[in-house]
């Protein structure tokens, strides 16, 4: 028997300086896609400095949902803004370190300020 997989995706509030969009369910493969949608669909009509996602109702990722974090991000920094993951589930923040991906998706830079680098 197989589960049922689900994703929503909810434009919570929008701002001149920030837009919150909400998970819920499963980014997969054959679910994704409306994460990306809604995000640029606000970064076009809004252009917020930073968009915030909150992960906390995120319960799986696969490998093409964490390609569509990655386009998510690049979308935003082509747009200006900043992508802040919110809220991210334990298992969400082992993908993103077993795949070498957690500090390009987690350390947010301002639009317009160079990221310091670490000593």
């Amino acid at each position: 028997m197989t589960r049922a997989k689900h994703l929503t995706c909810t434009l919570v509030s929008v701002a001149a300086e920030r837009a919150a969009v909400e998970l819920s369910g499963e980014l997969v493969y054959d679910l994704g896609e409306e994460l990306l949608d809604v995000v640029r669909q606000v970064l076009a009509a809004h252009r917020p400095a930073v968009v915030a996602v909150d992960c906390s109702n995120l319960t799986f990722c696969d490998s093409h949902g964490l390609s569509l974090l990655l386009s998510t991000h690049r979308a935003a920094t082509t747009a200006g803004a900043v992508l802040l993951l919110d809220s991210r589930p334990a298992f969400l923040d082992r993908l993103l370190r077993r795949t070498n991906t957690y500090h390009h998706l987690t350390t947010a830079t301002a639009p317009g300020r160079e990221q310091q680098p670490r000593s």
